[in-house]
């Protein structure tokens, strides 16, 4: 077994943990929340194999229809991918139709390089010719960060910024605000994976792109620092982001022995709020501080965009939809 593999395992194992029964929300949304999430995080990375449905289901000890109808609703999603005789795989980005045009890609370069060698040109020599070739100036990329609330997406965007080649835009909007006026000028959308879906929904022609998100290194620290005994508790502002919180609170603070979990609207949680030493809450639940005790403590639980996936999937695709604009733009010159 790959260590990649082991490494995915291991997260399935956390999510499994976190499944919790008493909870007020369903095992199914807990389920396909952890899964969503997981992906989103990076935590069940591109490629990687899921468990068949009755062998999670037999680890769960639910139902193999609940687990059915997590993977179909995961897969209409485009998250995963079921591929016959295999089994089913998280997906990468999506984005079946740019893997079809690289491969469009590498057949004209090789029947490029066939040509330059019939002109007695050599590969390197080639590639020199082709480097000096562009007819344009390289164009800024317009970008727009996707997410769900404001003051995190901006964040993302603040974090990316750093990484973006002089000229290029991004701005952060929530899914609610360009659901309701789709914003015109944009190259590029970049989205947690979770909302890649609706992303494209709302502007299906534009290029999508997912981004990993893992809990930022304030939120590791605070984790880490929870005394052993104290009384946690973990609010989640969505049941669907249950799960996958819980199982991020276990990896990095597995001392943590007292922890319960909540979310918006559930009966018994201000009782809960006000007997825990420690609050966890989510983005967007911050409201709940206001009613906390001097003697308590409290953090959000933040994530922010990974930096390897920002080099490895994020710059060379915005680099493939700047290339792709440009000789958009030579071609009508």
């Amino acid at each position: 077994m790959t260590c990649k593999q082991d490494i995915f395992d291991s997260a399935i194992d956390r999510i499994i943990q976190a499944i919790d029964r008493q909870s007020s929300v369903s095992l199914s949304v807990q389920l396909r929340g952890a899964l969503e999430f997981g992906i989103a995080s990076g935590e069940l990375p591109s490629g990687a194999r899921l468990p068949s449905v009755r062998v999670l289901a037999a680890r769960l000890k639910i139902s193999p229809v609940t687990v059915s109808h997590v993977y179909a609703a995961l897969q209409s999603s485009g998250l995963i991918v079921g591929r016959v005789g295999s089994g089913t795989f998280v997906s990468g980005n999506g984005d079946d139709v740019a893997d079809g045009r690289f491969r469009e890609l590498d057949s004209r370069i090789a029947e490029l390089v066939r040509f330059g060698k019939s002109c007695g040109l050599s590969p390197a020599e080639l590639a020199v010719r082709v480097s000096m070739t562009s007819c344009t100036t390289p164009r800024p990329i317009r970008i727009l960060m996707v997410g769900n609330f404001i003051e995190a997406t901006q964040s993302y965007a603040d974090e990316l910024r750093r990484h973006l080649t002089k000229g290029d835009e991004i701005q952060a909007a929530v899914l609610s605000e360009i659901a309701e006026n789709p914003p015109k000028n944009i190259d590029i959308i970049i989205a947690p994976k979770t909302l890649l879906a609706d992303a494209r929904e709302i502007l299906p022609n534009v290029a999508v792109i997912g981004l990993i998100l893992i809990p930022n290194e304030a939120t590791r620290v605070a984790l880490a620092s929870i005394p052993p005994d104290a009384k946690t508790l973990a609010f989640a502002y969505v049941p669907s982001f249950v799960t996958i919180m819980k199982a991020g609170i276990l990896r990095f603070a597995p001392h943590v022995t007292q922890l319960t979990m909540k979310v918006r609207d559930e009966p018994g949680l201000h009782d809960a709020i006000q007997a825990s030493q420690v609050l966890i809450y989510a983005t967007g639940a911050d409201y709940l501080r206001r009613d906390l005790r001097p003697d308590q403590t409290a953090f959000e639980y933040r994530h922010t965009p990974d930096i390897h996936a920002i080099r490895t999937e994020i710059l060379p695709a915005i680099e493939t939809c700047r290339a792709s604009l440009n000789a958009t733009k030579d071609a009508a010159q």
